[in-house]
């Protein structure tokens, strides 16, 4: 059997056309759904029933090393500041062929320095609307 698994080296986020430099981590979209009570009193069975509500992308968090020339690092401060909702787009290593695309506001940015340590920064991007799934041409 083939192992299936992909080696993230390489998987970047784009921030509106723009990619965010020296990322040590970027977390995944976080799916849920909500759910609305249905039980009535002509429910069968004494058990509760559910409809589907409103999806929830959630949040992608992002970590790396600060790079305040970076024009993507520098895209997610400033987007922080004026509260746009930017397109962005989690682009997975090529042999893959995958990716995520979604539109999204931010809504941390931070650094931190540490004695013997990289200075580094983290983000939050608040996920709004419908995510997609794209499937890319894969390289072999």
């Amino acid at each position: 059997m083939n192992n299936l698994a992909q080696r993230s080296v390489g998987t970047k986020l784009m921030f509106g056309a723009t990619p965010v430099a020296e990322l040590s981590s970027i977390g995944g979209l976080e799916l849920t759904a909500e759910t609305i009570d249905s039980t009535s009193l002509d429910s069968d069975g004494g058990y509760r029933t559910f409809i589907a509500g409103f999806k929830d992308a959630g949040e992608v968090s992002l970590s790396g090393f600060y790079a305040p020339d970076d024009p993507g690092q520098a895209a997610l401060y400033a987007a922080f500041n004026s509260g746009a909702t930017t397109a962005c787009k989690i682009v997975f290593p090529a042999e893959m062929g995958f990716e995520w695309n979604f539109n999204a506001v931010v809504t941390a940015f931070s650094t931190s320095s540490e004695l013997e340590e990289a200075i580094s920064f983290e983000s939050t991007l608040k996920v709004s609307g419908e995510p997609t799934l794209v499937e890319t041409v894969p390289t072999p």
